[in-house]
């Protein structure tokens, strides 16, 4: 029994002919931003820590061409019955709501760094589904922002735009993620993760080259839809603040070398939150070790522990994410782990090539014996980060 395939890259061409349909004319450019996988590296991103991103080949594509008028004008192929067109000077959080929040954002946190794009109209096009855990908020906020500063002459370093995007994604959509999602779509390279440090901004290539070792990774989506939007996210980014603030310290960031510092945290729930996120910039820095030295196959055992932070520590899986673990496991896996805020979406599982079709059907099996909807597969190459296509 094989899983249903999670859909392929777009075109450059699909993007221009939307446009067109949407607007009369072919677009002046188009761009594309990548979601991404996060290998490692769990809701340590606002608190201070380490990630461990890659870019996918699927994402987000902006179409969009300049207009005159001072209008922002939004449409999408993937809700064609929900366009959104504002005027550039009236952008203010909570003026756009829906999927057209994120790259309305993305102009309205250009304005506010000073970098005001002009008028434009934007036709959007992505083979990412919502929900997956594959970061199509922040592909979306990306795409549009490359697309608005390429076209009005802005000059923005990659770094900046991300925390643009970021600023975007907070503020605007009303979403307090850290900045991991957008560092990864706009700065990752081809054949590698992004070693993250989300104090410093300092970032490094990582090898991470799965056909040379005879491995892949697949994301397994389990259909199950989360919105990050709903409050349990920030829930626990304010329990980390709680549990932080109760060691003295600044961020969890602060103690990632003394694990044992969480027993000094009255409160059992905020305990087991700072745990995680202290042993978990650990596996994220044991990871990059093991990828420098050729060993990916080594770090199945550190995504498998990941999970069982994340659904025992921090709270934040769901039963179709532990029933896919389990069974990729199960079936010859060498690792897996939930990926991404939790709560639905995805999870990914490191096997070798030869075992891939049993992790597959072993995952496949799982949901059917429970009654689910069957799971998608995608296999996941690190891929370069945001570009212009025409």
């Amino acid at each position: 029994m094989a899983g249903e395939e999670v859909a392929g890259p777009g075109s450059a061409d699909q993007a221009a002919d939307w446009f067109a349909e949407c607007y009369g004319a072919r677009p002046e450019g188009i761009w594309h931003a990548p979601g991404r996988v996060n290998l490692i590296g769990e809701h340590t991103d606002y608190n201070e820590g380490f990630v461990l991103p890659f870019a996918l080949g699927q994402g987000v594509r902006a179409a969009a061409s300049r207009r005159d008028d001072g209008m922002l004008e939004l449409r999408s192929r993937q809700a064609p019955g929900e366009p959104a067109t504002v005027p550039l000077r009236t952008l203010a959080p909570g003026t756009v709501a829906g999927w057209a929040a994120y790259p309305a954002g993305a102009a309205w946190a250009l304005a506010a760094a000073g970098l005001p794009p002009g008028g434009t109209s934007v036709a959007i096009d992505a083979d990412l589904e919502r929900g997956a855990a594959l970061s199509s908020s922040a592909a979306l906020e990306c795409a549009t922002a490359l697309a608005l500063t390429e076209l009005h002459g802005l000059s923005v370093p990659r770094p900046q735009l991300a925390a643009i995007a970021r600023h975007a994604e907070n503020e605007f959509a009303g979403i307090p993620t850290g900045i991991m999602d957008q560092s990864a779509s706009l700065l990752c390279r081809a054949g590698h993760a992004l070693l993250l440090d989300c104090r410093s901004g300092e970032t490094s290539d990582v090898p991470f080259d799965l056909p040379a070792a005879g491995l892949i990774l697949l994301v397994i989506d389990t259909r199950v839809r989360h919105a990050l939007a709903d409050g349990r996210y920030a829930a626990r980014r304010r329990a980390c603040e709680e549990a932080a603030r109760d060691l003295g310290v600044g961020s969890l960031r602060d103690v990632t070398d003394d694990p044992g510092a969480v027993d000094a945290i009255a409160d059992p729930v905020l305990r087991r939150r700072a745990r995680h996120v202290i042993t978990e910039n650990g596996r994220v820095l044991a990871t990059v070790a093991l990828l420098r030295a050729g060993d990916i196959a080594g770090c199945g055992s550190l995504l498998s522990a990941s999970h069982r932070s994340l659904r025992y520590d921090f709270e934040v899986s769901w039963p179709q994410a532990d029933a896919a673990v389990d069974a990729a496991v199960a079936a010859g896996a060498l690792g897996a782990r939930m990926t991404g805020g939790g709560f639905g979406g995805s999870i990914i599982a490191l096997a070798r090539a030869r075992t891939s079709p049993d992790v597959r059907a072993g995952v496949c099996d799982a949901f059917a014996r429970r009654g689910w909807p069957k799971p998608g597969f995608l296999e996941a190459l690190p891929s370069a980060g945001a570009l212009r296509l025409r």
